[in-house]
């Protein structure tokens, strides 16, 4: 800044001049100054001194130059930026160049306050400096701005780098040009801008490489998965989506891409798929199916529930309305009773029910279902598994085929035990009546012919007959071969028929056969053939158990006896019993403490009685001797 001085003269020396020169100063809305030639503050305007606080007879405020030296305006710049200040206005003086610097600046209350300064000479024509003039610009609030700019970049340097994923900053045309401290920790030193496609695994490369090229070139979002090597050389699988950034007109400044670490995604991935493929072929193998559903819809069907209906996965899954149609008729509405009740309760059940497939093959099912309900108490979903048990209901119905094959086989050899007893239960009858017969001859032969006792005679002799017609048709009912029924049972009168058949075999063993039958007891519901079996069976073992004790100590007792659950039939003997190992033992197949037994009757006769839901079990008789005993279910119509 140069200004016409009057040669010989000096600016100051020009009243009018230095007059002007302040009152503008003191117009301009800015904190303006002006100082010697050597720098020495001369001058300030109002509103710089209201601003410091000097007071009103200041010599700053007019002007008056009091020799001040030129850094005497230090005191008032914060300690912190008085060095840098004072270099910066050495350079000034030292050049005679204007410059500017920014620096704080201490108020009438001791604050501080940033201020930018700028200083400029004012020079006469021939180029002496007459003045530094100069301007202080408050920048307090443009510095607060900057320090919270650089603090929101600082905040958001370190938000990018500590975010746990792989951000990379790419150039309009792909080249990566920043990766934060994630990425840059996860591929390691070495890998630079120059060479990060080289953490990509060579088989993925290729095809990622030119991926990347078509979306860039097209300007598309890229979502891509790929191996990375991480700084250790093991690869890993990243999943990576880059977009690009735009400006007003639509124009890319930037591609933008987030990369993370799907690793073990990827490997929880293959194992449960590797455990879906091992379940559904667990399913197959089982033949058991998965399902889900709700109140209105099937939410979920297996492979395997799907081949159990007969239904086509690629058909989607079907209606309820259609999978009730393939529950047999005669189950149909049991099982949606069934169903319709676990969703109204809170429990889970079971149910075994018949299926029809469209070409009439009859399947059985047994489904267990749980329901699952919410917080609230409402249903939300039912979850099944259904359980094709078709080959096991033909494998059961094979094995009750055996079993009365079995204990068919069993009865017989057992009536063949008796040959002689059932013999002399024949004979007596037999006998009697031909006596009675040759009675009734000699009676007609008499003169005149006695008619009542002839009378009497005949009815002895059809009595005979009909007594022997008992014993064979107790013989024949229990050698009969027909299928298990579940009659109302008379056990009393059921226990009395076979000691009938058995009474001349304990006669001849030398056995005391006693009863303490209970009265008003329940009919049980069973086989009557069959539960004579086991009485018989069971009667048999213990005359012959007892062949090895003095005559005077073979006693055999049968009770029955009302249980809350039925009827209770004892078998109590005076034999040798059992060891305590052989107890545990007795009943199991091809078992038997008998030198020419099989072991079958008692395990034949265990499963008869559970297969009336029953109980047979044996225990020690005191002082000796074995006790056997069973439970029966009562008929539901006595129960009743």
């Amino acid at each position: 800044m140069t200004v016409d001085v009057d040669a010989g003269k000096k600016a100051e020396d020009q009243p009018g001049y230095v007059a002007q020169l302040q009152a503008t100063l003191n117009v301009i809305p800015a904190h303006t100054w002006y100082a010697s030639p050597s720098g020495g503050l001369t001058f300030v305007n109002k509103r710089t001194a209201d601003y410091l606080g000097l007071p009103n007879d200041h010599p700053l405020r007019f002007g008056i130059d009091v020799g001040a030296q030129w850094d005497a305006h230090l005191p008032f710049v914060h300690p912190d930026d008085r060095a840098e200040t004072q270099e910066n206005w050495s350079t000034r003086l030292r050049t005679g160049e204007g410059g500017e610097g920014s620096f704080r600046v201490r108020n009438a209350q001791g604050g501080y306050r940033w201020f930018l300064s700028r200083a400029e000479p004012l020079r006469a024509s021939d180029g002496t400096i007459l003045q530094w003039v100069g301007v202080n610009l408050d920048i307090e609030e443009l510095k607060s701005a900057e320090d919270a700019l650089r603090e929101s970049e600082q905040k958001l340097q370190m938000i990018i780098d500590t975010i746990p994923a792989h951000v990379v900053r790419y150039r309009p045309d792909g080249a990566a040009d920043f990766m934060n401290q994630t990425f840059s920790e996860f591929v390691g030193p070495g890998v630079g801008f120059d060479n990060l496609s080289s953490v990509v695994h060579p088989e993925d490369y290729p095809e990622r490489s030119r991926d990347w090229d078509t979306h860039v070139a097209a300007a598309e979002p890229y979502d891509i998965e790929m191996r990375l090597r991480r700084a250790d050389g093991v690869y890993r699988w990243h999943r990576s989506r880059r977009v690009p950034l735009r400006d007003a007109n639509g124009a890319i400044m930037n591609w933008y891409g987030a990369g993370h670490d799907i690793d073990d995604q990827k490997r929880a991935e293959q194992a449960l798929r590797r455990s879906e493929a091992h379940l559904a072929e667990a399913q197959r193998l089982s033949r058991t199916g998965a399902s889900a559903y709700n109140a209105t819809t099937i939410l979920y069907w297996s492979e395997e529930t799907y081949r159990i209906f007969g239904f086509d996965p690629r058909d989607g899954l079907p209606s309820r309305e259609v999978v009730w149609q393939r529950i047999h008729p005669d189950d149909r509405n049991r099982v949606r009773a069934e169903v319709e009740g676990a969703q109204n309760g809170k429990g889970g059940f079971s149910s075994e029910f018949r299926i029809v497939l469209p070409d009439g093959t009859v399947k059985y099912i047994e489904s267990i279902r749980q329901p699952v309900f919410s917080a609230n108490g409402e249903l939300v979903e039912v979850v099944a598994t259904h359980i094709d048990v078709t080959e096991r209901k033909r494998a059961e119905e094979a094995y009750r085929e055996a079993q009365l094959e079995l204990a068919h086989a069993n009865r017989v050899a057992t009536m063949g035990q008796l040959t002689a007893s059932i013999t002399h239960e024949v004979n007596q009858p037999i006998t009697a009546a031909v006596t009675y017969a040759l009675a009734a001859r000699r009676w007609l032969s008499a003169e005149p012919p006695n008619f009542h006792e002839v009378d009497e005679a005949l009815s002895l002799i059809v009595k005979e007959g009909n007594r022997a017609g008992e014993v064979v048709g107790r013989v024949r009912a229990l050698i009969k071969k027909a299928p298990a029924r579940k009659d109302a049972v008379e056990i009393n009168d059921a226990i009395l028929e076979v000691i009938a058949l058995t009474r001349t075999e304990a006669a001849n063993n030398s056995v005391s056969v006693r009863t303490q039958l209970a009265e008003g007891l329940p009919r049980v519901q069973g086989d009557r053939v069959q539960l004579q079996q086991v009485l018989l069976n069971l009667i048999i073992n213990a005359i012959e158990a007892m062949r090895d004790v003095g005559e005077e100590e073979r006693e055999l007792l049968i009770s029955t006896r009302n249980e809350p659950d039925g009827v209770s039939v004892e078998v109590r003997d005076s034999g040798p019993g059992f060891a305590s190992a052989a107890l545990e033992r007795v009943f199991e197949a091809f078992y038997t403490t008998k030198p020419g037994g099989l072991g079958l009757g008692l395990s034949i006769c265990r499963s008869i009685i559970e297969a009336h839901n029953g109980q047979l079990w044996a225990s020690p008789n005191v002082p000796r001797g074995a006790i056997f005993r069973f439970i029966a279910p009562a008929h539901p119509a006595a129960a009743s």
